[in-house]
């Protein structure tokens, strides 16, 4: 029985390194691509959220200008609303 064993050592050695050839091989490439994938992700959901900051903020500069107009008592409304029309946004 213990002869047996004998033989199956070297087969095992070798089952081993097969595996850690095969998946070295395959998987370093599997994980260097979800990595980038990943990073890019990472990179459009950056802009995203920039585009998202931006058009928050030239939404709070127009709340302001509305609230200035509407506090504002001594301007005549209609006056200041096509000076508005005529000035361009950011």
């Amino acid at each position: 029985m213990g002869f047996q064993f004998v033989f199956l050592i070297p087969i095992l050695g070798i089952c081993v390194a097969l595996v850690a050839v095969i998946g070295g091989t395959i998987v370093r490439p599997l994980l260097a691509h979800k990595e980038r994938r990943m990073q890019l992700e990472a990179t459009m959901v950056a802009e995203k959220a920039a585009q998202y900051a931006a058009q928050s903020e030239r939404l709070e500069q127009r709340v302001r200008v509305l609230e200035r107009i509407i506090t504002d008592r001594g301007v005549d409304l209609s006056h200041e609303i096509e000076q508005l029309r005529d000035t361009p946004l950011n």
